[in-house]
């Protein structure tokens, strides 16, 4: 019999209005974010601010190509995320912890997607897009959290380095 933890976050998700299963269909695209939340690893983008746009293909290897991207700290970033494999596969960007624990959440409830502006959830064959700006420096990791596809490896990591100062 599950425990009431599991009882309560499975009633949680099912009445968010945020949750939903993952599938093999394409997600449509996103709307505008209405409301930007500040996360450790950056805030929502406006895809007008973005200068640069990085190709990241997701493959059924577990793997991502490129592995690893280097950006400044106050650019934005438009990500298109490519799933070149036959099952589906997702691009979420954030701290190691917090992937970590959403990780460890989906092998719980496999089912279980979050539509944020920090994640693109990709059907076999199709893109997703992501605009994110970097306006804190540090290191993250971007991750496929489906269940298994983060225990066999499948993260990147993306170092955001100060931006340049200028002498006047």
């Amino acid at each position: 019999m599950p425990n009431i933890e599991t009882l309560l976050l499975a009633a949680l998700v099912a009445t968010s209005g945020i949750a939903r299963a993952h599938g093999d269909a394409e997600p449509a695209k996103k709307p505008a974010v209405a409301k930007k939340e500040q996360k450790d690893w950056g805030i929502a983008g406006d895809a007008k601010a973005a200068r640069r746009t990085v190709e990241v293909t997701m493959l059924d290897s577990m793997r991502f190509s490129p592995e690893r991207l280097d950006v400044k700290q106050g650019e934005t970033v438009r990500f298109v995320v490519r799933n070149d494999g036959q099952v589906m596969h997702e691009f979420v960007i954030g701290t190691r912890a917090e992937n970590d624990a959403h990780a460890a959440l989906m092998m719980k409830f496999p089912g279980m997607e979050h539509d944020e502006p920090y994640m693109a959830h990709v059907g076999p064959g199709q893109t997703g897009e992501i605009v994110w700006t970097f306006n804190r420096r540090g290191e993250f990791d971007f991750a496929c959290l489906i269940a298994g596809h983060y225990q066999a490896g499948m993260v990147g990591r993306i170092v955001v380095a100060a931006a340049r100062q200028t002498k006047e």
